[in-house]
């Protein structure tokens, strides 16, 4: 069975390869663009030299150069149509958002590679077999199997650089056995020579594929690493600190359910019904964020993250999904910061009279992203969530600000003597009494 980390990057990896089609379009476009360009640019060069050098090109033809010119004008202008109706294919494929069948690219790939075959079967009939073996038609296989790298798909590769080896091998081993090869090189006219640069046109294939796979590969690395990175700032870029944040991007935890050791903060507005019902929702709202906003950056400073906004208070998480190993620690030096910050705004006037109650309790809690496909929150579930919203409740029985657990009092030890012990305490909807502690 695959775990949910495994599930979770291949459903990265589907939308990735949906997406991806569409790039591959665009790319595949600006290849057939590109063949196009070239495609002119050579037939420009050649005509601009034979206007220099015309003698040579009318000896080396055997006074035919015009019948040579009409054939490759003929063969040009039949490989542009077939280049434009492809790129208006794709055109239209990429409006529709729909990818080119398989089969369709094997054709393509098939017309395009034997270009410069048919071209230097065309030249045979001028020059002579052999020598046509040996024109600037050649250096255009490597070409097409170069470009083909922006279909970046490695059949595609590995299929071009094959049909120029075999086209070449098939038409140098028939020109050799049609022409006279008397007054040629014997190297030139072996067969082991021209099987040799067959090979090597498969194997730019072969290499140019492989180039593909890890340029995709790449690809998708970062792809998986860009939706890993807005996965985690979906879930808590709002609620932490940008130091947490960096920490939780760098580490990348894995977010799924699992057993952690957390410390729990709960913060209660006392009378805060009362006070809304006597204000408009635009002042209850301004009055709750003139007490959030520094709430939350205490919190976060001490590496805490709000799990949730209760309307009138916060749950705060010490120790999840990261832990310094002072969670406890860090939890009561953050809930008596808040305490006497609230203290200060309200002497400066910056905040209406306030009191809070604030409840800490540690334990053992399930944490991680529960939900659906559609909606995901990270969350903390178990009985120490249940127990510190209970303790924060008992600071109205006990007129105090601030109550702790046994089991963060036991944590913290010496470091927090100030701890006035309340006794055991009956909490509601439990069966045992827990040992409280005030510390403001």
């Amino acid at each position: 069975m695959r775990t949910r980390s495994a599930k979770y990057r291949h459903q990265i990896s589907k939308a990735f390869e949906s997406e991806f089609a569409l790039e591959v379009l665009r790319s595949d476009q600006l290849r057939v663009t590109i063949l196009i360009g070239v495609l002119l640019s050579a037939v420009t060069v050649v005509f601009v030299l034979m206007f220099f050098s015309f003698d040579q090109f009318q000896r080396a033809f055997h006074g035919n150069i015009r019948g040579f010119l009409i054939s490759v004008s003929t063969l040009v202008g039949l490989n542009l149509a077939w280049l434009v109706i492809e790129r208006i294919l794709i055109d239209y494929r990429i409006r529709k958002q729909r990818s080119i069948t398989f089969p369709i690219q094997l054709f393509s790939a098939f017309i395009e590679t034997s270009i410069p075959t048919i071209g230097m079967l065309i030249g045979s009939m001028y020059l002579g077999p052999v020598y046509t073996l040996f024109t600037p038609a050649v250096f255009i296989y490597p070409l097409f199997i170069v470009v083909s790298a922006l279909r970046l798909d490695f059949r595609l590769c590995v299929f071009t650089g094959a049909v120029a080896g075999l086209e070449y091998l098939t038409l140098a081993l028939y020109l050799i056995s049609k022409g006279s090869t008397a007054s040629v090189e014997p190297i030139l006219v072996g067969t082991p020579h021209h099987v040799f640069k067959a090979f090597l046109l498969f194997a730019t294939g072969v290499v140019t594929g492989v180039v593909t796979l890890q340029i995709k590969k790449r690809i998708l690395k970062s792809f998986e690493m860009v939706e890993e990175r807005n996965r985690i700032s979906r879930t808590f870029g709002e609620y932490v600190s940008p130091i947490v944040m960096n920490k939780l991007l760098t580490l990348k935890p894995d977010l799924r359910s699992e057993r952690r050791s957390v410390c729990v903060m709960f913060l209660d507005i006392r009378n805060f019904t009362s006070f809304a019902e006597k204000r408009t929702p635009e002042e209850v709202v301004t009055y709750l964020e003139s007490l959030f906003e520094f709430m939350i950056e205490i919190v976060n400073r001490h590496h805490g993250v709000i799990n949730k906004f209760l309307g009138d208070g916060f749950m705060a998480v010490f120790g999840a999904p990261l832990s310094d190993g002072s969670d406890c620690l860090n939890g009561v030096t953050a809930a008596r910061e808040i305490l006497f910050r609230v203290q200060q705004e309200v002497v400066r006037g910056n905040v209406l009279p306030t009191t809070v109650g604030i409840g800490i309790h540690a334990g053992e809690a399930v944490t991680g992203s529960i939900g659906s496909s559609l909606r995901k929150e990270y969350t903390v579930i178990g009985d120490v969530v249940n127990l510190a919203s209970r303790i924060e409740k008992l600071n109205k029985e006990f007129g105090s600000q601030l109550l702790i657990s046994d089991q963060v009092r036991q944590i913290l030890g010496s470091t927090l003597s100030e701890a006035i012990p309340k006794g055991q305490v009956q909490v509601r909807g439990r069966e045992e009494a827990i040992q409280l502690y005030q510390v403001a």
